[in-house]
């Protein structure tokens, strides 16, 4: 305890004596600190005003502001006008009114008039509203049911009619001895059945014009979905397992009294589902279900199963899948489903026949390790970028088929598919022009560490530039697209909201200014984004950030970022912005710390994605070894003196380098860590490792818990003990593990009232002080 008292004391007589001065006290309070960054940002219907969130007096939380043209800074909002701004509106291109949901009643908004009018309200809330292929006719859901809605007429009609549950016939009557003597005796009761029969015969020759009902059953009822003609409906059904949940603890509670929470499901192949695809026919007033067993490669077997003896000759059976909501033309003539395979390997597009309930496949996708990339979803549930474009034939989409995700397009008339962009970068986001003739996207064409914007005319492929200066822009085009509002930073300028002009080579205005003078005061660096060769030969990016030379003390620190896909050694301000200021106050203080883009990071394409790929704490790791290599070859750092630390991800990257790698690591600050990816959730790791029951070996030498005997060098370990992604239970385990190996170099620090992310200031102290510590009692000499 009284090397701690030392060691901060020493901290606080460092840092004064320099010209900058940070406090961890002070820095640890995030954007309390820096100015709280605005967020959210979009136009009013009209164009006229763009409206954010912002906090700039750091009350308990955020307002809406608004700016228009010829203000000279943002202005609050109105309650009524934050609430309207939120709306989505729904309209055709270059229409006066527009449709919006408003706590489940339907509106109408007049941009000419600025005037509202409640078209339809419930007791039942309507939700999903969708514009119709003609004029005037809107579609909506309501009670899990799909109705149309003419705002010309007035009128509601209930297209569908799902129920849950079975249907209940009802049952004859019994025949006994007293009512067939009534029949036998009495020629009024004969008459009484009798009519009764005519009147139910009559009743059935007049067809009803009301949808009959089809019902489900107990299964999990998803997706519902109509065609802009109003003639389809399509949904699916999933038999949900009955899986184990997870269970919480939580100590710090109102009334005293403990709490136990249901948190999340255990990786497991319980967890994979049957599904089925159903398409309601409002002409034939009839569901049918879409069989997909003909789809290319549906029994094709993983790699790995050549590896377990079990596995290797198991009988071949369709993968299971998953079908996304479909995609539409303008009028409805056309839907394009994308569907995964559950194990994520696997993705097709096809073209399906909603009458005949039939498909055309027209695209596979396939991946050995898992399906990703930018504008294509991780995990099965979600459909990824997919569109019509304007000539209602030509639908575009995004693929890794190179190595990095690009752009495609593909004529369902000519069936010739176009890749619209190539090379080695990615296509981040894409955003389509109200025509639909015109691409804007995002990429990272300048820099891997860039967020760069392009306008992109699929009949040249020229990327016209609008924005390309280093860092981040994130950009909401106006509703006429003339104008653009940018949410813009850079490595050391957080976020804030700048207007510009849609034209090329453009010019950012501000119009918030977040950062606050006590932020201001500091300069904060510019951290050196380098590259070095990892051992394999492939290039890795790192943020560094370097000591004055009279300053160098010859230690390091490496930090790792958190889930694995993230990126964090790029242009623009990090998420991690507690850790970029404390890695100034540690650069202050005479380390050097690199912050390393490992295998799995976001932004660098396909092979590097999946570079993880049953064996987490592989070359995820070995990257980092190689960092600290390119330290001490290059720098003139002490190998003898090298820290790491890290949360979640990161953590678990921590646990592993100090207990696969022994003595590589003077020392490990692990936060909020994986320890045995057979206890993390099902979609994040079923990705990279498989599952426990199918792939037993990647999961066993990918977790930290099974080398808890090598631990050599000081490990301090984090966690918050209400944490419902990576469980307390994690740490505890580990701990046991310690505990009955006869460790005694590591230490568990537990905060009761801390989920996954730190929200107390005195916690985010706590934490880091112990951090902090850690390094300074390890890593500098005494």
């Amino acid at each position: 305890m009284t090397k701690n008292i030392f060691i901060l004391a020493f901290l606080v007589f460092s840092i004064a004596g320099n010209s900058q001065n940070l406090k961890l006290e002070e820095i640890m309070k995030g954007e309390s600190f820096i100015g709280n960054q605005p967020t959210n940002g979009r136009w009013s219907p009209d164009g006229k005003k763009v409206y954010f969130e912002w906090n700039p007096k750091d009350e308990w939380g955020a307002s809406t502001y608004f700016w228009q043209k010829g203000m000279a800074k943002p202005e609050p909002a109105t309650p009524q006008e934050a609430a309207f701004s939120q709306f989505d509106f729904l309209g055709k291109p270059g229409s006066d009114v527009v449709y919006y949901i408003n706590k489940g009643s339907l509106y109408s908004y007049s941009i000419q008039t600025k005037t509202t009018k409640k078209l339809l309200q419930q007791s039942a809330p309507i939700s999903d509203l969708k514009l119709g292929s003609q004029n005037g006719i809107l579609f909506f859901e309501q009670n899990d049911n799909i109705f149309k809605y003419n705002t010309k007429e007035g009128t509601v009609l209930q297209i569908t009619n799902f129920s849950k549950g079975i249907k209940k016939d009802p049952k004859p009557e019994k025949e006994t001895f007293l009512n067939e003597q009534q029949k036998e005796l009495f020629q009024f009761i004969k008459d009484k059945d009798a009519k009764k029969q005519w009147n139910l015969a009559k009743s059935k020759a007049v067809k009803s014009d009301f949808a009959k009902s089809y019902f489900y059953g107990n299964d999990e009822f998803r997706g519902l979905n109509i065609n802009p003609n109003g003639n389809f409906a399509t949904f699916s059904l999933i038999e949900l397992p009955e899986v184990k949940k997870e269970k919480m603890e939580v100590f710090i509670t109102s009334d005293g009294y403990n709490q136990t929470p249901d948190t999340k499901e255990k990786v497991s192949v319980k967890n994979l589902v049957k599904t089925r695809f159903g398409i309601y026919s409002a002409v034939k007033d009839s569901v049918y279900f879409v069989n997909f067993s003909t789809l290319s490669h549906i029994q094709d077997v993983p790699k790995y199963y050549e590896q377990y003896d079990n596995l290797k000759n198991k009988a071949k059976e369709d993968k299971l899948l998953v079908a996304s909501t479909p995609v539409y033309n303008e009028d409805g003539s056309l839907a394009i489903v994308s569907i995964r395979s559950q194990d994520n390997k696997d993705r097709w597009l096809v073209n399906l026949n909603l009458d005949k309930g039939t498909f055309e496949e027209i695209e596979h996708q396939h991946d050995e390790a898992w399906i990703g990339g930018p504008g294509i979803p991780s995990y099965p549930f979600s459909s990824g970028n997919l569109e019509f474009l304007a000539d209602n034939e030509t639908i575009y989409f995004q693929s890794e088929a190179t190595g990095y995700s690009h752009l495609y397009t593909y004529n369902l008339k000519t069936k010739k598919k176009t890749q619209l962009t190539n090379g080695n970068w990615e296509v981040r986001d894409v955003v389509l022009s109200k025509d639909k003739k015109t691409f804007y996207i995002t990429t990272n064409t300048t820099h891997p560490g860039n967020r760069v914007f392009y306008k992109l005319n699929p009949a040249d492929g020229i990327l016209q530039p609008i924005i390309t200066k280093d860092g981040a822009s994130e950009v909401v085009l106006s509703p006429d697209e003339k104008s653009l509002l940018v949410r813009y930073s850079y490595k050391n300028i957080p976020w804030d909201f700048y207007i510009a002009e849609n034209k090329k080579n453009t010019t950012l205005q501000q119009i918030s200014y977040s950062q606050s003078e006590s932020f201001k005061k500091y300069q904060w660096r510019e951290a050196q984004v380098i590259t070095f060769k990892a051992q394999d030969g492939t290039p890795v990016n790192a943020r560094l950030y370097t000591p004055k030379t009279e300053n160098a003390n010859k230690a390091a620190v490496i930090f790792v970022h958190g889930a694995g896909y993230l990126q964090n050694a790029h242009n623009y301000w990090s998420n991690y912005y507690r850790e970029y200021m404390f890695h100034n106050l540690l650069t202050d203080l005479g380390y050097t710390v690199l912050d390393i883009d490992y295998r799995g990071s976001d932004g660098y394409g396909r092979d590097f994605r999946t570079g993880i790929y049953r064996f987490m704490g592989g070359k995820d790791l070995s990257d980092h070894i190689d960092g600290k290599k390119y330290l001490v070859d290059n720098l003139g750092i002490d190998a003898n003196r090298v820290g790491i630390y890290g949360g979640s991800y990161g953590g678990f990257i921590t646990l592993m380098g100090m207990l696969t790698t022994p003595g590589e690591f003077a020392s490990g600050a692990a936060l909020r860590s994986v320890t045995d990816w057979a206890h993390y959730n099902h979609g994040y790791t079923g990705n990279i490792l498989n599952f426990p029951e199918t792939d037993p070996e990647a999961y066993k030498k990918s977790s930290p818990i099974y080398y808890a005997d090598n631990l050599k060098g000081n490990l301090v370990m984090l966690h918050g003990m209400v944490d419902d992604n990576v469980e307390y239970k994690d740490i505890v385990r580990l701990s046991q593990r310690f505990i009955e190996l006869q460790k005694k170099n590591w230490t568990l620090a537990s905060f009761p009232v801390e989920s996954h992310g730190f929200k107390e200031t005195y916690s985010w102290i706590d934490e880091y002080s112990r951090i902090l510590n850690l390094f300074n009692s390890t890593l500098l000499k005494q």
